[in-house]
Formats: structure tokens, C-alpha cells, sequence
């Protein structure tokens, strides 16, 4: 059976839903970090879990569909390409989990408990331990960052092949349009 020329629905919508959580959490961390403690710096801190937590829940049925329903085959372009983009996919599929991630086990090890959209209190992970909470919030920015460069390089590919290559890879994934 041919592969589909577009990626199915679902997997549109997950793509989108994602990149929209993220493009809102990373922001929001960079400014909420830099503010003095208030009740304000405190919501947005939640708003931001809130955001990361739904990422890493949002991780499973993503990958599970991903694993089940046939992709669209890769456009023609050199093995390089192609290697360099099943890379830079695995690596966001991987920070998907590993910076939400993170970023729960820096707040139970520095003591502050994630209460899902305030009303879901979610276990600590770590006991309280502020040295291990200080490593994990610079292991929490590290990963950011990368996130932050392969999600450039990833739209990059992506305006390349639609703007330069002019061939379908963009418009396969877009949730609009055929």
C-alpha cells in the first residue's frame, strides 16, 4: 500500500497543539524567571507546568499514533537531508519528554509540588533536595535551549523545502488545504 501524500489528522493536530504549547512555554519561562516573587510570578509558573505537563501527556498518544499510522514517504531530496531530518525528529521527540520532564523533577526536588491546572496535585518525583533542584534547573535550561535550537532548525528545514526546493514537505503538514 502507498503511503499517504499528507499526515493524517491526528497527527496534525498533535504537531500543532504541540508547537503552540511550546512556542507559548518557552516565552513564558524566559519572562516568569526573570521576575521578582509575587503571586503574579507564582501563576505564571503554574501556567508554565501546566504547559509542560500537557506536552509530556499529550507525548504518548502522539507517539503511539506515529508508531501505528504510515507517515507520508519523504519527499526526494539527498540522504544527508534526510538523515539530518529523522535526527533532528527523533532529538524533539526525545525533548519532548525530557524537558517537561525536568522541569517536574527540578519543582519536586526544589519543593514545589505541580497542582495539574490547580486542581490535580501530581506526586513529587524527587524528594525535597535544593542542591539537586539547582542542578536540575540548569539541566532544565540546557534542554530548553536545545529544544529552542533544533525547533529552528526543524521550521528552517521546513520554510527551505517550501520556499527554496518549492516541493510538498510544508503543505503535507499543514492543518489547512490540500
Amino acid at each position: 500500500m502507498n503511503a499517504p501524500h499528507r499526515y493524517t489528522g491526528p497527527a496534525i493536530a498533535a504537531h500543532w497543539i504541540v508547537a503552540l504549547l511550546i512556542i507559548a512555554a518557552w516565552p513564558l519561562g524566559v519572562y516568569m524567571h526573570e521576575l521578582p516573587l509575587s503571586p503574579e510570578k507564582l501563576k505564571l509558573y503554574s501556567y508554565h507546568k501546566w504547559i509542560g505537563i500537557t506536552v509530556l501527556l499529550l507525548f504518548v498518544p502522539r507517539i503511539l499514533w506515529r508508531i501505528t499510522h504510515r507517515p507520508p514517504a519523504p519527499v526526494p531530496m539527498p540522504a544527508w537531508q534526510h538523515k539530518v531530518a529523522e535526527g533532528t525528529h527523533h532529538l524533539l521527540y526525545l525533548l519532548m519528554v525530557l524537558v517537561p520532564l525536568s522541569g517536574w523533577l527540578m519543582s519536586s526536588a526544589k519543593g514545589f509540588q505541580t497542582v495539574y491546572f490547580g486542581v490535580l496535585p501530581l506526586p513529587d518525583l524527587l524528594g525535597k533536595n535544593p542542591e539537586l533542584g539547582d542542578l536540575l534547573k540548569e539541566t532544565h535550561e540546557a534542554l530548553n535551549f536545545a529544544l529552542l535550537v533544533l525547533v529552528g532548525l526543524h521550521v528552517a528545514g521546513a520554510l527551505k523545502h517550501h520556499l527554496i526546493d518549492k516541493d510538498s514537505t510544508l503543505r503535507r503538514m499543514l492543518p489547512f488545504g490540500r
